[in-house]
């Protein structure tokens, strides 16, 4: 009998020396983890915020400019589409967008690719004629039922055609 309480008094200790060391390792391999899930978290943290700040300057975002455009009867989402219409239309001229201030090049005229809204009153475009390219502020109105009126503010050339 005594060497029945012995035996299972050392084996109780041995199951528990195996348990504690056990546990720890878990425990090491799951502190790991979560130390590599929190540096994830914060890489992805950093990530959206970069991304919420690229789209700070964007109609869609800017709620005293919709709130302007609100007051004066206009959706801000149909002021999107109908000033990027509208921009897009002037490049039917055939001297090129006339809201780019640069004469054709080797009979190549400058027309406006893309855009983007910025608020109620400005926007950012990019033109090109194929060999050049740059960007515009554009300062544009609109009236309900009329055409967009557009004022060019600034532009920049650049001297070599990009490589995407």
């Amino acid at each position: 009998m005594k060497n029945v309480i012995l035996y299972a008094l050392i084996f109780s200790l041995l199951f528990n020396v195996f348990q504690y060391v056990n546990s720890t390792k878990i425990l090491d391999a799951k502190d790991k983890e979560v130390a590599g899930i929190k540096k994830n978290l914060e890489t992805a943290r950093d990530s959206v915020l970069k991304l919420s700040n690229a789209n700070y300057f964007a109609l869609e975002s800017d709620e005293d400019a919709q709130e302007y455009l609100y007051s004066n009867n206009l959706d801000y989402k149909e002021v999107a589409i109908k000033v990027r219409e509208d921009l897009i239309a002037l490049n039917e001229n055939k001297n090129g967008n006339p809201l780019v201030p640069y004469e054709p090049i080797n009979g190549k005229p400058f027309l406006v690719n893309t855009s983007k809204v910025l608020n109620h009153r400005w926007i950012i475009a990019e033109f090109s004629n194929g060999e050049l390219w740059g960007q515009i502020l554009v300062k544009y109105f609109v009236t309900e039922g009329k055409p967009t009126n557009f004022e060019t503010i600034e532009t920049v050339l650049y001297p070599k055609q990009r490589i995407d």
